[in-house]
């Protein structure tokens, strides 16, 4: 997330999708809020997929959960926008869970799933934007991607769980990149909660919803290493 957490802490996560897709898989340790506020997570994911691509790893696919997959689409927008010029290899594809997409929290199943979403809460949400974006705007499109222009996008896979709170931040995500012609595979899981895919022991769903996330990524990572 961008007020806690650590690339330790996903180590486990994180190795489950890359022994699934069998890609090399770097996990950047961000700044965190309210140390750092935005754009400091940003500015070092950004550092990092500019890395990478100097390097020499041409097919890089971006995937994260809950505000890492904020995060993630983010990084995907700069980092498409960037490879117009040839100063990063476009990105190839990006895998996100449960992503919070809006920080304004607009979307209607703020309200709508309020009392089925046993994790998340909208005073939460609220409290969290506060701790990351201080007094900046809610809806910068670096911060809330929601906002952004997403034309030209490579292709995204979203899944959401039916009983959250941030249902619609993944389906209005999609349905902008649908409306600008691009390529968005939303999965909506009946009766999951907030990034139930990484509860792997306990939820039979989470372990389809990674065998999915890996046919998606191996189907657009074409090189694993330079």
């Amino acid at each position: 997330m961008r007020i806690l957490g650590s690339a330790s802490a996903y180590r486990s996560f994180a190795g489950q999708i890359a022994a699934k897709a069998k890609a090399v898989t770097f996990i950047p340790d961000y700044k965190l809020a309210p140390e750092h506020r935005f754009p400091g997570a940003v500015d070092d994911a950004f550092a990092v997929y500019r890395g990478l691509s100097a390097v020499g790893y041409s097919s890089l696919a971006l995937a994260g959960d809950s505000a890492g997959g904020g995060l993630a689409l983010s990084l995907l927008s700069l980092a498409t926008a960037a490879s117009r010029d040839g100063s990063v290899h476009r990105p190839s594809a990006a895998a996100v869970m449960s992503p919070w997409t809006d920080l304004a929290l607009t979307g209607d199943s703020i309200e709508a799933r309020a009392n089925a979403d046993p994790i998340l809460t909208r005073d939460a949400l609220r409290k969290a934007a506060k701790l990351y974006l201080g007094e900046q705007n809610l809806c910068n499109p670096q911060a809330s991607p929601l906002y952004d222009d997403l034309t030209g996008l490579p292709p995204v896979l979203l899944h959401v769980g039916e009983d959250e709170i941030l249902l619609d931040d993944s389906r209005r995500f999609a349905e902008r990149i649908s409306s600008v012609g691009g390529v968005a595979q939303f999965r909506v899981w009946q009766g999951m909660v907030h990034v139930f895919s990484s509860n792997l022991e306990l939820f039979l769903a989470a372990r389809e919803a990674l065998d999915e996330i890996r046919e998606f990524l191996r189907s657009h990572l074409t090189q694993m290493s330079p």
